[in-house]
C-alpha cells in the first residue's frame, strides 16, 4: 500500500523494527488468538480486539476510537474477513494519529528563525530526560546546527553532572550552576550565552520531580518568564519526556505535566525494553499533542524522529 512506503533508511528501519520487536510480537500473537478459527469480523471479534488493545496499553479512549472506526467499515463493508484485520488497524491507526501528527519528518530539524529554538525539557527524574536531551544535542550538531545546553535541574547534583558528561561526549557548550541554584537563573544565563554564541539550538533540562502541582506549574512559569526577558516568545517547543516502559504510569505523568504546563511535544523512550509500545498510540490520541521523538535503543543514533507511518508498519509488521 502506497501509505505505506519506506521513508526511513534501511539502517533506521531497521532500528526502529528491533526497538519495537517486543511490542510487536505480544501485541500480533494476542491478535492471532482473538481471530482464532474466526473468519470474518463480527462483534464477538471486535470484544475480543477492544481487550488486546487495551491490554496493549493503548488506553481505554483511543482503543474505543478504533474500534469505531473499524465498525464503519465493517458496516459499510458488509463483510470483512480477519485475514484483512491486520491491514485495516495499520490504515485506522495510522489516520488516528495523522490527526495530530501531522508531520513527516525523518531528520531532526528545527524551523529557520532570526533568534535560537529553545526546547525546554520536562519530565520526572528516571523517564530518560537528560540521556534524551544529549542525544538530541548529538542528532542536532551532526546535523550542522549549533547547539547549547542549559542544566537548569538544579535539585539533583547528579542531573547537572550527567548533563555535562553528555555534554563533553557531544562536544556542545553548557551553561550551569551549583546544586540548588535558581532554576530560571540558569536558563537566563543559558540563553543569553546562546545569544552570543548566535546558537541555533537551546535545550534547557528542568526539574524532573513531582512535587505538587502548584509548585511544579509555578517553577515551570518562571522559567518561562525569565528566558522570555532575553528572548521574548520563548520557549518555541515544551517536550515531555515520558517512559514507555511504564505503560499506563506515563499516561499519568502526561496528565500531571500538561496540568502544569502548556506541553508542545513528547518523546517516548525505553520502548525497546518493553512490550507497551501500543503507549505511543494512546498517549498522543488522549492528549492530542504530537509525538516527535521515540527512543529504541540505548546507542546515541537510537533515539529516531517519529514518523507515524514507519512506526504502525514496523509495530503490525
Amino acid at each position: 500500500m502506497s501509505l505505506f512506503k519506506k521513508i526511513f533508511s534501511k539502517e533506521k528501519k531497521e532500528t526502529l523494527d528491533k526497538g519495537l520487536e517486543k511490542s510487536k510480537t505480544t501485541f500480533l500473537n494476542k491478535l492471532s488468538k482473538a481471530v482464532a478459527g474466526k473468519s470474518k469480523v463480527d462483534a464477538d471479534v471486535l470484544d475480543d480486539l477492544e481487550e488486546v488493545l487495551v491490554s496493549s496499553d493503548v488506553g481505554v479512549d483511543t482503543t474505543l476510537k478504533i474500534i469505531d472506526r473499524i465498525e464503519e467499515r465493517v458496516s459499510k463493508d458488509k463483510y470483512l474477513g480477519t485475514d484483512e484485520l491486520n491491514s485495516i488497524l495499520r490504515e485506522e491507526i495510522a489516520g488516528l494519529l495523522s490527526e495530530i501528527n501531522s508531520g513527516e519528518e525523518t531528520e531532526f530539524y528545527i524551523p529557520k528563525q532570526d533568534t535560537p529554538y529553545v526546547i525546554m525539557v520536562v519530565g520526572v527524574n528516571g523517564v530518560g530526560k537528560t540521556t534524551t536531551i544529549g542525544k538530541m544535542a548529538y542528532q542536532f550538531k551532526k546535523a550542522g546546527k549549533k547547539v547549547v545546553l542549559g542544566a537548569a535541574d538544579t535539585f539533583r547534583a547528579a542531573a547537572i553532572d550527567q548533563l555535562q558528561i553528555w555534554a563533553d561526549r557531544t562536544g556542545v557548550p553548557i551553561v550551569k550552576q551549583s546544586m540548588g541554584s535558581d532554576p530560571a537563573s540558569v536558563a537566563f544565563d543559558t540563553l543569553q550565552s546562546a545569544v552570543t554564541q548566535k546558537a541555533d539550538v537551546v535545550i534547557i533540562d528542568t526539574a524532573g520531580r513531582l512535587h505538587n502541582k502548584v509548585n511544579l506549574m509555578n517553577e515551570l512559569t518562571k522559567v518561562k518568564r525569565v528566558m522570555q526577558k532575553v528572548i521574548p516568545d520563548t520557549p518555541n517547543e515544551v517536550l515531555l519526556i515520558l517512559d514507555g516502559s511504564t505503560g499506563q504510569n506515563a499516561f499519568e505523568q502526561a496528565k500531571q505535566f500538561t496540568a502544569a504546563t502548556e506541553v508542545t511535544s513528547l518523546a517516548v523512550t525505553k520502548l525497546d525494553g518493553t512490550a507497551k509500545g501500543g503507549v505511543v498510540i494512546g498517549i498522543s490520541d488522549q492528549f492530542q499533542i504530537p509525538v516527535k521523538y521515540i527512543g529504541v535503543g540505548e546507542g546515541v543514533e537510537d533515539l529516531q524522529v517519529f514518523n507515524k507511518y514507519e512506526f504502525v508498519d514496523s509495530f503490525f509488521k
